[in-house]
């Protein structure tokens, strides 16, 4: 291009030359480049502005927003799109109900959605509509649990074995190195984060053999059901030293109900999710209800950096987007709400 452009140059040169020996008539030989190049910037503009100007919507499938930490993905789900107004965010709230969730993303499907953002209820149950999503053409994102198989195109969350390995070794090494008798209270059955947060705790408090579990129960992620959990557990089990709870609203229910049996004082609760809010585990440390939490990343600003990637800029994305956590102790739990926005 750069050769027939010099070569043009000098043709209207030449002629230029010409012309003036002949009529003395002056003559400019930038005025066609400069109009090409004119050309080529409005073309160039054009093109932004098509880009720009084209929308996209996203279809988010929660799987309840009972639980806070839920509610906090949504909204920095929200937050991150209002930076991209190419992008109109549609939500839907399963309530723990995976047949509702199923019929979200069906629903989703129909509309001819441009990306779905999915947090399934349970990984078995919901793994056919995600991978007929998935295979229908639609890019499916999914946050913090998982489906069996692969059939999406991203999965977004920290390392929940690991998460749970860590909080393990702490009770180990630190609440409880001379043993004791623990209750463990589970999210809801099925999801893929407790499953892989359980089987990590269980890692990591193999070390000590001091340490046993006496009681197991599912709370479903609730505070209000894990109060009549512990409740029972407490009358059922005269000498407890410690509740595992798999998110910190568990937790908090454990402690309530150890508080109301007079025994608050005896026992020590770990939670995990590390909210910074006034109700979240942060503050729960820093006000001693909780021995120890993890920070746990919902995702929701990096779903949507992914599907900017995907959708606008044309990127392929990596399968997973592991999410780093940070524990949360006494020491450093005022650093950390600072951190992340508490007040």
């Amino acid at each position: 291009m750069f050769k027939k452009v010099v070569s043009l140059l000098g043709i209207l040169t030449m002629g230029a030359a010409m012309l003036s020996g002949c009529a003395g008539v002056p003559t400019t030989t930038a005025s066609a480049p400069a109009t090409t190049e004119a050309a080529a910037d409005a073309s160039t503009e054009e093109a932004a502005e098509a880009t720009t100007d084209k929308k996209f919507v996203i279809g988010m499938s929660q799987c309840n927003l009972g639980e806070p930490w839920r509610v906090a993905m949504n909204d920095q789900i929200a937050m991150a799109a209002a930076n991209h107004p190419e992008f109109e965010i549609i939500y839907a709230d399963a309530a723990q109900d995976n047949s509702k969730q199923i019929a979200d993303i069906e629903n989703f499907v129909q509309q001819g959605v441009d990306l779905i953002i999915a947090s399934p209820n349970e990984a078995t149950p919901l793994t056919n509509a995600v991978t007929s999503a998935y295979e229908s053409g639609i890019p499916v994102i999914l946050l913090d649990r998982k489906i069996d198989g692969d059939g999406y195109t991203q999965f977004i969350g920290a390392d929940n074995v690991d998460m749970g390995r860590v909080a393990g070794e702490y009770v180990a090494d630190v609440l409880l190195p001379d043993g004791g008798k623990i209750c463990e209270i589970k999210g809801l059955e099925g999801t893929s984060g407790g499953i892989d947060r359980d089987k990590g705790f269980r890692e990591g408090i193999a070390k000590n053999p001091n340490l046993e579990i006496v009681a197991v129960n599912n709370a479903d992620w609730l505070r209000e059901k894990a109060i009549t959990v512990a409740e029972e557990m407490l009358q059922t089990n005269d000498e407890i030293d410690l509740f595992i709870c798999l998110n910190d609203p568990m937790a908090e229910g454990a402690y309530i109900a150890a508080k109301n049996a007079g025994r608050e004082g005896d026992i020590l609760f770990v939670g995990f999710d590390g909210l910074p809010t006034p109700d979240g585990g942060i503050r729960s440390v820093m006000e001693k209800r909780i021995s120890m939490t993890q920070v746990y990343p919902t995702g929701g600003a990096e779903a949507i950096e992914s599907a900017y990637q995907l959708l606008v800029e044309g990127k392929e994305l990596d399968k997973v987007l592991t999410l780093s956590s940070e524990v949360v102790v006494p020491e450093n739990a005022p650093d950390l709400l600072k951190k992340y926005g508490g007040e």
